[in-house]
């Protein structure tokens, strides 16, 4: 970290600067805020405050928006200059934090500078990053800030460290890594203490399985490991001199084509190490087929950051959900006072947005992530007039960004493909007529689409008629709302643009009566299920059931961290996270005899063998803050697919040790319909007496798992990494005969 700390911006920011936070138009409040030595914790007190401060650390931060770019920033806009103010984006679901500085220049060099900082953060690699870990606990440790540890010192931070270890033991270690002998250990020797304690034996036993001397794998070794253990057959030879290249820190051994213990253990650590295939990792699949061929990433009232009831509407909801990959954001609109549409949860206590912010912050975040297409799925109760002044804002706001015409002229005999639509926004509202008939009759619809209302689940509510705006009618193209009216019906007469919305309650019966129907459907046409209006908690419903019948927009709360948002994260964490994936194609096939409930009975049934061997973990994160406490950590691997593959092993608990705790245990499956199964590793600290704390977990589809030795790299609870926490298994698939 030397160089960066002889930045000029970084220089001003660890010299401290008084900023404004500001987290309403009434509560600004003088913070002093400084770098930490370590060019990485950002530490901030408010001046009369006693002993009270507050941290945070660079790798929490995704970004910085200058200016009044966030909505409280806009609300004070009169009062501070644009040049004065910036905003702290974190990862997750964390909130911001909104700054004003005292000259532009301070706002300048703050702004700058914690940008090279994140993007030093974000570029280090595997052994930086360690060692910058190290060095992080190294200055938390050192009460006294003499830049050296005594014993007493090293024992408190294992505390923290989550390491339980006997004394005799800690002592042992501690004199070995004392070089020096002076009692107290200093940066280097900490370095080479906190080496002998994290040596990982598991690894060093393949390790010696596969060298001949014990103390380096040649390379003909390696590759004899790539083939055997990692299943990569043909390429391994390659593979291994590359990984030796990029993995091995010692010139002498890259000089004799080798890999000594310290380059085989980054190279499991590494991504190439991960359990994730890393050529899934980028856009792989064939974008070229229909819509309906996808599923597609879907969040429900984007606009909320909390509950259904009282939440806070917020734009920052809809760049969260767009930055998390999502492809169709929803807006409930209803008649503002001022002429002007807003959107919050009709009836309820949340607050309210205007329809025109949301669309401007659409402009602006819908493509970051992902260039395919995003929809927009209107829920409209505004009368004609302010469904006019919607219109209008799409199209001037979007401008080319709208797709308003059919992109060939031709009508569809199919839905264009994410590929044809790249960079477009598509509507999905009620329309007159049909893209067939384009005459001129104001239709007396009901407006408002689905039975989302908050008196729960009332199939379809008496409705007051009302007229639809012929602008707003005229800006659907190949997303027309429509009631369903049953398979037999969409079979004989639905065209491929009219999409029908379908309760939770509704679509899991539908399921459930006529599987192999609603995936036939779902061939030729989008559905969009959503969540029931009893879950007024925001809480969300298992969307693997709705994946399993090929329902393309299954939508989510993108706000309400948990089991499902991590299922949605790892179905979509494939293809570049870009938010589509193919559906396998027994459920793109219009004449397809594949039903979940009897998966055996489809062409090409192959089920398989997942043996998960469970050997360790690294460096969990502390549940309990409480001084002293360290968890007792168990792993549950839980399988999610067609009904016969929902499955959970676990394996037992460990004591006090969340620093390296060891399993070897195995668990197996039998998985039936391997293309639609996503696994799920979850780590939780054990409790007999009430239900266990969540640690961590990692949620991928079983068709990008690598077989062989793996580490998986945990997230938290919100789908954040956690460096450097993660487990280490050995995975074997195998035909199931």
């Amino acid at each position: 970290t030397q160089c960066i700390q002889d930045d000029p911006d970084v220089k001003i920011m660890m010299a401290g600067s008084t900023l404004r936070k500001v987290k309403s138009r009434s509560w600004k409040k003088q913070r002093h805020f400084r770098l930490l030595e370590d060019g990485l914790t950002i530490w901030y007190k408010s001046r009369w405050a006693g002993r009270g401060h507050s941290t945070f650390s660079v790798t929490e931060l995704e970004a910085v928006r200058e200016g009044h770019q966030s909505e409280v920033l806009l609300s004070i806009a009169e009062e501070f200059p644009a040049n004065l103010c910036f905003t702290l984006v974190f990862h997750g679901r964390q909130g911001n934090v909104d700054l004003v500085a005292e000259s532009p220049e301070e706002a300048q060099a703050w702004i700058q500078g914690v940008r090279k900082l994140i993007h030093k953060a974000q570029t280090m690699d595997e052994k930086e990053r360690l060692d910058q870990w190290v060095w992080d606990w190294f200055q938390k440790a050192d009460k006294n800030k003499d830049g050296k540890m005594n014993f007493k010192e090293v024992r408190k931070l294992l505390k923290m460290m989550n390491v339980d270890m006997n004394e005799e033991h800690a002592l042992h270690l501690f004199t070995m890594a004392d070089k020096s002998d002076t009692g107290s250990l200093e940066i280097e020797e900490f370095v080479h203490f906190y080496k002998i304690l994290t040596q990982r034996d598991e690894v060093w036993k393949v390790f010696q399985d596969y060298s001949g001397d014990g103390e380096k794998l040649m390379l003909e070794e390696l590759e004899n490991f790539l083939r055997i253990e990692q299943q990569e057959g043909e390429q391994s030879a390659q593979h291994a001199k590359e990984l030796i290249d990029r993995y091995e820190p010692s010139e002498t051994a890259k000089k004799q084509s080798a890999m000594s213990l310290d380059g085989f253990q980054m190279y499991l650590c590494s991504q190439e190490g991960s359990i994730f295939k890393p050529e899934h990792r980028h856009l792989y699949q064939d974008m070229s087929q229909p819509l309906s061929h996808y599923f597609i990433s879907s969040s429900h009232n984007t606009y909320l950051l909390e509950d259904q009831l009282r939440g806070h509407s917020s734009l920052e909801a809809y760049i969260q959900a767009l930055k998390r990959g999502c492809r169709c954001v929803e807006v409930d609109s209803w008649d503002g006072n001022d002429g002007e549409p807003i959107v919050y949860h009709g009836h309820t206590l949340t607050s309210k947005i205007l329809f025109r912010d949301i669309i401007s912050t659409l402009k602006e975040y819908a493509f970051k992530t992902s260039d395919f297409p995003v929809i927009l799925s209107l829920e409209n109760h505004c009368g004609v007039e302010q469904q006019t002044v919607m219109a209008q804002h799409l199209r001037q706001i979007l401008g080319d960004t709208l797709l308003t015409t059919l992109l060939d002229g031709q009508i569809p005999q199919q839905l264009p493909s994410p590929q044809e639509l790249k960079g477009k926004i598509l509507l999905k509202a009620k329309k007159i007529g049909g893209l067939e008939d384009c005459n001129d009759e104001t239709l007396t619809d009901e407006v408002s689409d689905d039975e989302e209302m908050a008196n729960g689940e009332a199939e379809s509510p008496t409705k007051s008629k009302s007229k639809l705006s012929r602008e707003l009618s005229d800006l659907v193209v190949y997303c027309k709302s429509l009631h369903f009216h049953g398979f037999e019906h969409a079979r004989l007469h639905a065209k491929c643009y009219e999409m029908s919305s379908f309760s939770e309650s509704k679509a899991k019966r539908l399921t459930k009566e006529a599987g192999t129907d609603f995936i036939r459907y779902n061939t030729r046409q989008l559905s969009r299920i959503y969540p029931s209006g009893l879950r007024t908690d925001s809480s969300n419903y298992n969307p693997q059931d709705m994946w399993n019948v090929g329902c393309q927009i299954v939508a989510l709360n993108f706000q309400t961290a948990g089991l499902e948002m991590d299922l949605n994260d790892g179905l979509f964490r494939q293809n570049n996270c870009c938010g589509y994936v193919l559906k396998p194609d027994f459920l793109r096939d219009g004449d397809t005899q594949f039903s979940p409930d009897k998966p055996e009975g489809r062409q090409g049934y192959r089920p398989l063998r997942l043996s998960i061997q469970v050997i360790s973990g690294q460096q969990l994160p502390k549940v309990n803050q409480k001084e002293g406490s360290i968890v007792d950590p168990l792993v549950r691997v839980e399988i999610y697919g067609v009904p016969q593959d929902q499955a959970k092993e676990e394996t037992s608990h460990i004591n006090n040790n969340g620093f390296n705790p060891v399993w070897n245990e195995t668990l197996n499956f039998i998985i039936h319909t391997p293309e639609l199964a996503l696994v799920r590793f979850v780590v939780e600290d054990y409790d007999k007496a009430s239900r266990n704390d969540f640690i961590g977990q990692f949620t991928l589809p079983f068709m990008c798992i690598q077989a062989g030795y793996r580490h998986i790299h945990l997230l938290s609870k919100d789908g954040t990494a956690i460096p450097p926490s993660s487990l280490f298994v050995n995975v074997s698939i195998s035909e199931f005969t």
